[in-house]
Parts: structure tokens; sequence; C-alpha cells
């Protein structure tokens, strides 16, 4: 056949390149022209391998022009190079017509493709299963062989989404032809579709077979916070935190693990939801039969301490057995704000055993229970009288909590802190830290108080020496310390005060105290009246300067001629105490006191 490159190349024209061709189709034979004929592009022939020219490889096809296939065509998919040898008969896809430069351009691959595409349509169509493998990850999902390239998108490599498309690739899959496209050369497969359906069978058998109570094999196909979704094969079933063990699990991951076989129990079936509880821990008895045997009500056991809450701490005694100490199990004296003063997680503590709930599985434990109770010791300690040092602790609006030992505190009252002084807020006389020495009034072992009294530690006055010292119609002088709206408060003497009432601020009617007298104002004043069994003096202001003033009220009665009813009239009524509610004080009348015989 003529080199047509040749012919250009020695530049004899293209009239004379044509008529040279004609001159070479005439002396072929007509059954090898009829044959080059039947050489149109795109289609697949045979032919033999001349040479290895650099990159290309020489391929005579019986045509008056020789075929070229670019070397790299010899490439599989893996990247290793698999030239054929001259003399090979390989099969290739005319691409084009001849080029300028006298060749006709081949391609080995698109015959291939085109070779295998047509048998694989002869073999399958949509719907079929197939297998193949899994060449690389592309765009949206992975490239498989299944005799041709076939897209498998992610969303159908299974029924959950992997998390890595990576560990498919150079795998064996089997999968489901969704769709054909012939004009595109496009092919959709699915492995979820093909799971799914054997999964729905497999459902419907494993539906008919499954029994509560059975144990059954499964595969741990996905972990979450509450618990792992176990395939039974064609179902999965929920093996919730809670029945994973006996024990207190708070992480699933610390028993089960991703594609771990493992043998459950079910626990319970919905077959109409399609919904199946599945438990680990009811393979085994429950440790909670026969727990009044093992831990009778006062017994004693070392626990762990495995959870700490803000009311109390959760010990084990063993696998799947907790019992709560609570917050005022744990000391006999000390106030417990936090659990972890005492305990904390992973300590080894000794309890008691106060209670069993058998039905809802709780068991209530004590830890001073196997302590020492000092308030045992206490009525013996502090009896009534003793006399104790001690700490103020804290100070509240009704006295303050005193420290006499670890743990033991006495309430000092206000009531019991003076004799003389009316103590209104602890914070006057007492403050936090303090070391104060007080007397014990009394021990209530069983609502463990103690009661301490300051006053008690000196004589009452009341009792000799402020009647002994103030006598009524004595004259005195005081502090005004306070105004209320019935009188005032003088204080006589440091920590005691009487009651000037304000019907006896003035002989005149007063309307408020304010009128009269200020705080802080000197004041002179008489004694109406001391009552020792209250604790009260009446003062009065009215004819202070006259000492005699109760009997020269009374003596105009004398010359009246109404001596019997003016005697009564003329009684002066003279309060005192705290108010005008309290008792009275009557100055006796000359007719009660007759003058004495002169």
């Amino acid at each position: 056949m003529p080199n047509r490159k040749l012919l250009r190349e020695i530049d004899l024209g293209e009239e004379v390149i044509q008529q040279t061709d004609q001159q070479f189709e005439q002396a072929l034979p007509e059954w090898l022209f009829n044959q080059e004929r039947d050489f149109e592009p795109n289609k697949v022939v045979t032919g033999k391998v001349l040479e290895i020219r650099g990159d290309e490889v020489v391929v005579d096809i019986g045509y008056k022009s020789e075929g070229v296939v670019k070397a790299e065509e010899w490439r599989d998919e893996t990247g290793v190079l698999h030239l054929p040898q001259p003399g090979d008969t390989v099969e290739v896809l005319i691409e084009d017509t001849e080029t300028d430069e006298g060749t006709i351009p081949l391609s080995y691959r698109k015959a291939k493709r085109q070779k295998e595409w047509s048998l694989f349509l002869e073999k399958c169509k949509e719907g079929d299963v197939v297998s193949g493998t899994v060449l690389k990850k592309v765009k949206g999902g992975l490239l498989v062989n299944i005799g041709v390239n076939a897209f498998l998108p992610s969303s159908q490599v299974d029924i959950r989404r992997p998390q890595s498309l990576d560990e498919y690739i150079g795998k064996t899959i089997e999968c489901v032809i969704l769709k054909i496209d012939e004009s595109r050369r496009n092919i959709v497969v699915s492995r979820r579709k093909l799971i799914e359906d054997r999964r729905k069978i497999q459902k419907e058998k494993l539906l008919a077979e499954l029994q509560e109570g059975q144990i059954r094999k499964g595969v741990v196909k996905n972990i979450a916070e509450f618990g792992a979704f176990v395939d039974l094969g064609g179902l999965d079933g929920l093996l919730h935190v809670t029945d994973m063990g006996w024990q207190r699990v708070t992480n699933p991951h610390d028993v089960v693990k991703l594609d771990q076989e493992i043998e459950v129990y079910i626990l319970h079936i919905d077959r109409e939801k399609e919904k199946i509880a599945l438990s680990l821990k009811h393979k085994t008895p429950s440790p909670w039969e026969n727990i009044e045997q093992k831990y009778p009500v006062g017994s004693r056991h070392i626990g762990e301490v495995v959870n700490i809450m803000p009311y109390g701490a959760f010990v084990k005694l063993e696998p799947g057995i907790e019992g709560l100490v609570h917050i005022s199990e744990m000391s006999w004296v000390k106030r417990i704000n936090d659990p972890r003063e005492v305990v904390n997680i992973g300590d080894k503590v000794e309890v008691q055993v106060l209670a069993i709930n058998h039905e809802k599985k709780e068991i209530s434990l004590g830890i001073k229970q196997c302590q020492v109770n000092p308030w045992d010791e206490v009525t013996r300690k502090y009896p009534p009288g003793t006399i104790v040092t001690g700490t103020v602790r804290n100070l509240t609006s009704y006295g303050a909590f005193i420290e006499i030992e670890e743990g033991i505190e006495g309430l000092l009252h206000v009531s019991d802190m003076s004799h003389v002084r009316k103590v209104s807020n602890p914070a006057e006389l007492l403050q936090k830290g303090q070391q104060i020495t007080c007397v014990v009034l009394n021990v209530d072992q069983e609502r463990k108080r103690v009661g301490l009294g300051l006053k008690q530690m000196s004589p009452d006055p009341w009792e000799t020496d402020i009647p002994s010292r103030y006598k009524p119609g004595q004259k005195c002088r005081g502090r005004v310390t306070k105004l209320t709206n019935f009188g005032v408060f003088v204080e006589l003497e440091p920590g005691l005060e009487g009651l000037l009432h304000i019907s006896e601020l003035a002989d005149h009617k007063v309307e408020s105290p304010e009128e009269v007298v200020q705080v802080g104002q000197e004041v002179e004043v008489k004694v109406l009246r001391v009552d020792p069994k209250e604790r009260k003096i009446g003062l009065s202001m009215r004819q202070v300067d006259d000492g005699q003033g109760s009997q020269e009220a009374a003596a105009p009665a004398e010359d009246s001629g109404e001596a019997p009813s003016r005697s009564r009239e003329s009684k002066r009524e003279l309060r005192g105490g705290t108010g005008a509610a309290g008792p009275l004080i009557q100055l006796p009348s000359d007719a009660d006191n007759p003058p004495a015989a002169s």
C-alpha cells in the first residue's frame, strides 16, 4: 500500500498522490478492496502487533495504512503497564479514518470496554444481583467493576451510611443493578437495597422464630449513649444501657464493641412495631435474689464509693448491688453540707445496712452507725450544772451555738444571757470565734440538744440586790435609752432599766414622749414599784420634788365633810411595769393611814 506520508514528504503534489491511490486500488484484488470498505470509525477489528514504536503500538488491521494505539492504553487499574509483543493478535476500535500522517488512530481500551459492555448486556439486566470489586472512591460514591465499571452511590453502600468509604476499596461486594443507561453506558448499583431485601426475608423468618426468654446471637451494629443496637439476623434489637449488667453501667462502650458478636437475652418483643428489647444481665440470676439473707438489716460490710450526689453517696457492696448512704447518715455530730466532706469516689468504707426495699431494689446504708455515737456520753459527761468552756460557732436571732467539744454544740438562748439586760440580738454580747464559759442547763439526748446559760453563772440580782437598793418613793437619776408610744425606758445603772409610763411623764396629759424627753437625756425619776417576779421597775417624773406627795394629796378630804367617799376617790393610781395595762400601785390615803396620836 502507498505511504502517503512519504509521498507528501517528496512533495509530489496532492494530484499525484490521488492518482497513485487510484492506481493502487485498481491493482488490488476486488475482495480486498471490498474488505477495506468495511473499516469504519467505532468499529472493532482484529489486528496484529507489528512493533512498539516509542509510546505507540503499531498494529496491522489489514488496511492500506497502519494503525496506531497509545501504549498507555495497556495500563491496568492498578497502574501496571502490560504491553503486547510483536506478533500478538489484539482487538482494537477504529477511532477515525486515516490521519495526515498516513496512520489510523486505534483504541485498545475502547475495544475492550465495548466488548465487555456487549457481553454484560447479554448476561445482566436491571434488578439482577451481581458481584464486583471496588476499584476506587469517586465523587459521591465508589467505582465497582462488575464486568464493566458501575457507580455505587455512598447512600447505597449500607443501611447505615459508613463513616469512611475507604474501608471498601479492594473488597469484593454483592449489589443489585438499579439502572442501566445503554446510550451513556452508565450503570448504577446498590448494596443497600440488596441488604434490605435480604433482611426483609430474614426478618419475617426471625419474627416467626423469636420468643421472649430465648438466648440469641447477634452482632453489635451501632452504639449510642443510651445503649447498643444488635443485629439478630434481619432485625435490630435494642440493648439498653440499664440492661447491660446488674452493676451500674454509665458508658456502653465499656461493655460492647462495634461488630462484636454477642449472645443476648430476648427481653420483650413488639411484633406490631417490630421492636425487640434485649438484655445481657438477664442471662445470669439477679444478685437481688435472697438479698435479705446476704445483707440482713443491722449487718456491717465493706463497700466501695461509686457515685456521689448532693444528697448522699452510693456504695457498691458487690457487682449489681449498690446502697445509698444518705447525707444524714454520715456523721453523728457534724453538719455535712456535701458528702465529699466525708467520702470520695473509690473510697473503701464500712457501712451498716439500715433498710431494704426489695421491690424498688434499694438498700439504705449508714456510715455513722459503724462509729461510736458521742451523744451516748453527753448525758454522763455534761450533767446539768456542769461548767463548760466553748467557742461561739454561730449566731442566730434567738441565741448562739457554742461548741463545747468537736461535734457537740449547745444553745445559749438570748433569755439566758443576762439577768438584767434585755438582749434582742446575741451579737450585742458575743461574736463568732469567741471563747465563753457557760453552765449546762439541760441535755436532750433524743433531740441531740444541750441547753446552756450565761446569766446562771452569777446570782440573780432581782432576788435580793435590786429590791434592796430600789424602794418605792426613792428618787434616782437615769438616762433615757428608748422612746415608745406607751412610755420611756430609763437606764438606772448598766444593764438595769425602768419604765417611765407616758402617764407618769408630767402632771398634764402627754400625747407623745418626745414632748417631754429625748433619747440620751439625763432625768430624775421616782421609783413607783419594784416587781422582782416580773423583773420590772416602774418610774415616775410627776411631783419628783415632793417626797410626801401621796399624803398631801389626801389631806383635803378631812375638811370636806365627805371623808369616806373622797377618801376612796383620792387614792392615786400610779402605773408601773411595761405599760398602761400593767399592775397598778395605789398609794394609801389618810383614811387608810390615820395620823398617829400626838
